[in-house]
């Protein structure tokens, strides 16, 4: 059994090192990821009356009150969850799931989703 972990350890160091991902700006990537998801995780929420506002201008003040909310509300779940992984991941250095990054980028800009990528 110590022989497997010691396995582990040395395979994982040399494809920690073989990868970059000890380059010298890994702390700050993996900074930027984790306050990243804190922000996204704490603020997702707001998301309810950023897509009502921008649905609104975009198709009316009905539409932003009805659909508006409740794809709102979808964003604000998304954004919270995607936040959430994004703190449980943050040592993995990878780009942010949801765009824009924070909520408060782009404000006029509804809320879209992609794959994770390294960074």
């Amino acid at each position: 059994m110590k022989k497997t972990i010691k396995i582990f350890i040395f395979l994982s160091t040399i494809f920690c090192l073989s990868n970059g991902v000890m380059a010298h700006n890994y702390p700050t990537k993996v900074g930027e990821k984790l306050g990243n998801g804190i922000a996204n995780a704490v603020t997702g929420v707001v998301e309810i009356p950023k897509t009502m506002i921008v649905t609104g201008h975009r198709h009316g003040a009905t539409y932003g009150m009805t659909a508006g909310l409740f794809t709102g509300i979808f964003h604000a779940v998304g954004r919270s969850l995607t936040g959430a992984l994004d703190i449980a991941t943050f040592l993995i250095p990878t780009t942010p799931i949801a765009k824009p990054a924070y909520i408060w980028d782009n404000f006029d800009r509804e809320t879209t989703y992609s794959a994770w990528k390294m960074r």
